[in-house]
């Protein structure tokens, strides 16, 4: 396996951007797709950065266009001995997967701003220093009533018991030992004959992971990811289309300290993800 220095990626990097249209190594519409696609130019295994120091640094790619989010880690929900998983959510709030009425799933993608159409919400303790995951029966949708109904004969309409939640420190420690540094790559990207390709066109180095930031990034738009970061430094940028930029605040001149990231209040979808499929469990801090 080629082991590449700093330097070395990133030039590897830059002549990446220089290259024409290139086949996914996914499906179209594969959310990790540019990343995957990345790692096999690289000829490198998927998320194991060949860097001296790579437990020190994250490879991270989205589409410019693309409005989903970026999956920061997955990391399990507490109190962890309680089962949630076969115990809790997948009994009591799971429904059956389409086509398939013998194998139950719970899938939720879940903001901050408000609840899910079926009722969930995530929420700051900043008193606990824990972000937990809350459930509140008025708020579901009427297309969810009858499972709204289900719920009720299953466990009840009051809140989770036990509610998930994460710990600041986990996360601190968690988030600090996967994000310490990442390379951010940006691709255009278009379909032709059922075939998806990629124009690496971005490149954002980021060093120095705020956890403080983190924190706050629960309360803003979820594609200020950079800002997450002291050092912001800009290698490459060149979309089809300016417009397409991800980027809604030139994240080159942030300073660590601005009041940028508490006037960006967030309406945007979400910055948080769950998924549970049969008896695995990933949540998704995004």
């Amino acid at each position: 396996m080629k082991i590449f220095t700093k330097d070395s990626l990133t030039a590897e990097l830059l002549a990446i951007c220089q290259r024409e249209w290139i086949p996914s190594y996914r499906r179209p519409g594969n959310d990790g797709a540019v990343g995957n696609t990345l790692e096999g130019l690289l000829g490198i295994t998927e998320n194991n950065l060949p860097l001296p120091n790579a437990a020190e640094w994250e490879l991270k790619g989205q589409r410019r266009q693309t409005s989903s989010l970026v999956t920061l880690f997955h990391m399990d929900p507490s109190p962890r001995a309680m089962k949630l998983i076969t115990g809790l959510l997948l009994p009591k709030y799971g429904w059956p997967l389409d086509n398939h009425p013998n194998e139950w799933s719970f899938r939720q993608t879940i903001s901050t701003p408000a609840p899910s159409d079926r009722g969930f919400q995530v929420k700051i303790d900043d008193t606990e220093r824990k972000v937990v995951i809350s459930f509140n029966a008025s708020a579901v949708s009427e297309k969810q009533s009858s499972w709204l109904r289900s719920v009720e004969e299953r466990v009840g309409l009051g809140e989770l018991n036990p509610q998930p939640y994460w710990g600041f420190d986990d996360l601190e420690h968690k988030a600090g030992t996967k994000l310490k540094n990442t390379f951010y790559i940006l691709a255009d990207a278009r379909t032709q004959d059922g075939v998806e390709y990629f124009l690496y066109n971005g490149i954002i180095m980021l060093e120095t992971f705020s956890f403080e930031k983190f924190i706050e990034m629960f309360r803003i738009q979820a594609n200020l990811f950079p800002t997450l970061y002291g050092i912001v430094t800009s290698l490459f940028d060149a979309p089809l289309e300016r417009k397409e930029s991800l980027k809604r605040i030139d994240v080159t001149r942030l300073q660590p300290t601005s009041e940028t990231l508490k006037n960006v209040v967030s309406e945007s979808p979400t910055v948080y993800g769950s998924t549970i499929y049969q008896d695995s469990f990933w949540p998704e801090i995004k």
